[in-house]
């Protein structure tokens, strides 16, 4: 239990520390994000105007960098991430809002697919070395070393055109009104395929190589041999035994994936032009909108923290040694 209250401490503090490093970075980036929204709306404005959006971005010259960061904190608080540049005037949790149901339901879904049958491909191909298995270690190296995105523009480049079944961008058929209706869940279930296998192919690719690799460590431990000696099935002394120890170095690395889910993989989305978290960075970063690069970075670093923090709680399930006082 102290353990765990330890790691909830640590994890509250650096939570504190990223949202601080949040509120500074926009304010040490060159230039003024006011006048630039100003500069690219082309619009002529008063100067009380011009005080109210510093004001209205938090941004106001007359208060101190104390209190505008209090204020910040009450803002996050509140649930208030602050208004987007680029679609001005609508709040950055709105504009996150929208892209985030589409990288959990890309990326999301794909990473734990490719986790969950990586990791069991791996287990058997480790546990069964030197069999015809071990052939395809090769390709799962190659595949896994491929970035993302470059297997995505190899899939449109082949499987889409004008007579194909995979869209070459996009989440859903123009002109659908999104909804839980069949037409419109078909349709981006059809549009997803896409990204999704190019996702899933190079990550699962990982998963198995590095599940592989600690299953053969594992396997020539003496406790592998003890539970072989005393006659246990071999299922389980493979389950039981050689997995579940050969599985926590991967646990930190899922959990890392876990936390990036919510950024998206971004170049996939760009190719793809799929209306993700990643493309809205892209977006943002290009358009110089602060509010939305900040609201992003914020729920990434938080979602990596939480992620990690879920991965401790595993590790004390997963391994009992982590459950005992030193």
């Amino acid at each position: 239990m102290s353990y765990l209250l330890k790691r909830i401490a640590f994890y509250l503090f650096t939570a504190w520390a990223a949202v601080t490093i949040n509120f500074f970075v926009p304010r040490l980036i060159p230039g003024d994000p006011v006048q630039a929204l100003i500069t690219r709306s082309r619009g002529q404005m008063t100067t009380d105007a011009v005080q109210s959006l510093y004001v209205l971005f938090g941004l106001d010259k007359n208060t101190s960098l104390l209190e505008q960061y209090f204020s910040y904190l009450g803002q996050l608080l509140r649930g208030d991430l602050g208004l987007s540049f680029t679609f001005f005037p609508t709040p950055v949790s709105e504009v996150i809002g929208d892209g985030l149901p589409w990288t959990l339901g890309l990326v999301g879904v794909t990473t734990v697919l490719g986790f969950l049958l990586g990791t069991g491909l791996g287990t058997l191909v480790g546990w069964r070395r030197g069999s015809w298995a071990d052939s395809l270690i090769p390709i799962t190296t190659f595949l896994s070393s491929i970035p993302y995105f470059w297997l995505g523009l190899i899939a449109i480049a082949l499987l889409t055109g004008p007579d194909s079944f995979f869209p070459a961008s996009g989440a859903y058929d123009p002109g659908l009104v999104p909804g839980w209706d069949w037409e419109f869940v078909g349709s981006t279930l059809r549009y997803g395929l896409l990204p999704a296998f190019t996702i899933l192919i190079s990550s699962m690719s990982g998963w198995i190589l590095s599940m592989r690799n600690m299953m053969v460590t594992v396997a020539s431990e003496d406790y592998v041999t003890v539970a072989h000696a005393k006659g246990l099935p071999e299922r389980r002394v493979m389950v039981g035994y050689a997995a579940r120890n050969a599985l926590l170095p991967n646990v930190s690395g899922f959990a890392l994936s876990l936390g990036f889910i919510v950024g998206g993989t971004l170049l996939v989305e760009i190719v793809f032009s799929y209306p993700g978290l990643g493309l809205q960075l892209f977006q943002a970063v290009g358009a110089k909108d602060y509010p939305l690069m900040q609201g992003i970075f914020l729920i990434i670093t938080l979602s990596v923290l939480l992620a990690n923090f879920l991965a401790d709680v595993a590790y004390l399930a997963l391994d009992p040694r982590t459950r005992r006082e030193g």
